[in-house]
């Protein structure tokens, strides 16, 4: 059987700790065997997980023997492992074990240095953090999951899913998995990445300054066919001294954030309307749903379409 470790530090998030026990769990072989033996371990015996604890069956020993190594997110990621743990799993690492990370896992995997010059990724809003603490580590917001081959690295929540089902493909094929995705109700693959659950903030500018006024007048006539001579002659000033305004004001172009806040608009009206996209290209002034999709795709990294499955209400 293929052993997966699920260590548990103290502050475990529970999700992170749960998501790979149950997925790797519900694996299944042909003939019914289960394919994968789990070990919950930890440095002591008994861990918090914020509105509860977790105990432990298994010390640091258990690294040493494990095929996989899964490492969950805690509630506040250390600048330092506990004694021990450092090289434990360097150790393993050298043995050729494989070592996933789970959401803020990241930063446990990332504070040994074995994603030293890979690319990685965790929770969107917690990934300018891990880049600015882990500078040799390339940080990719928009993804799910990273699968460097021995390290992989995913996002936060269900991502961690998504990565235990990559594993299990990997490892067992795409029956094995597809019956654990089926049992987890998880699609074996999602549409998309990460992107498309980042809230897209419009580039700020200080409140007073002087674009204050046509950054307002922007939103409301986001609709329309805009040309940056339109919106030079709008503010009054040259096309040149508007975009040195805005790049000194809101570190952009006016273009690019006109760009953000038609994008802005259009995830609003799919998420509260039953719009059919080509009328939303027109309300949010991209002209062609072409145009729209592509560049809705470029931004959210996923379609305007499948953007509304996931996320529209109720109307």
């Amino acid at each position: 059987m293929h052993t997966v470790a699920v260590l548990a530090l103290d502050g475990v998030i529970p999700f992170d700790l749960s998501a790979p026990v149950d997925t790797f769990g519900w694996a299944r072989l042909p003939d019914g065997r289960q394919p994968y033996r789990l070990r919950v371990c930890s440095v002591r015996e008994e861990v918090s997980a914020g509105a509860f604890t977790v105990r432990a069956p298994y010390g640091l020993e258990a690294l040493a023997e494990a095929d996989t190594i899964i490492l969950p997110g805690v509630a506040r990621p250390p600048e330092e492992l506990p004694p021990g743990v450092a090289g434990a799993l360097r150790a393993a690492a050298a043995n050729g074990t494989r070592i996933a990370s789970i959401c803020v896992g990241a930063f446990l995997l990332a504070a040994t240095g074995l994603l030293d010059g890979l690319r990685a990724t965790t929770h969107w809003i917690a990934a300018p953090d891990l880049a600015r603490r882990h500078p040799r580590v390339t940080v990719d917001a928009n993804v799910l999951y990273v699968d460097n081959g021995q390290f992989l690295t995913s996002a936060g929540a269900a991502a961690a899913l998504d990565m235990c089902l990559h594993m299990i493909r990997s490892d067992f094929g795409s029956a094995v998995a597809a019956h654990a995705a089926r049992m987890s109700v998880m699609p074996l693959e999602r549409e998309g990445g990460q992107a498309q659950f980042i809230v897209h903030d419009l580039p700020p500018a200080p409140a007073g300054t002087t674009l204050e006024p046509l950054l307002a007048w922007l939103e409301d006539h986001c609709d329309r066919d805009l040309t940056l001579a339109e919106i030079a002659a709008q503010a009054g000033m040259s096309t040149r001294t508007l975009n040195r305004r805005f790049r000194e004001q809101a570190g952009t172009t006016p273009l690019q954030w006109l760009h953000r806040a038609r994008v802005r608009r259009a995830q609003h009206l799919l998420e509260t309307t039953a719009h059919p996209v080509e009328r939303i290209a027109v309300q949010t002034g991209f002209g062609s749903p072409t145009a729209f999709r592509e560049r809705f795709r470029r931004v959210v990294g996923t379609s305007p379409q499948a953007y509304r499955r996931a996320f529209r209400a109720g109307v």
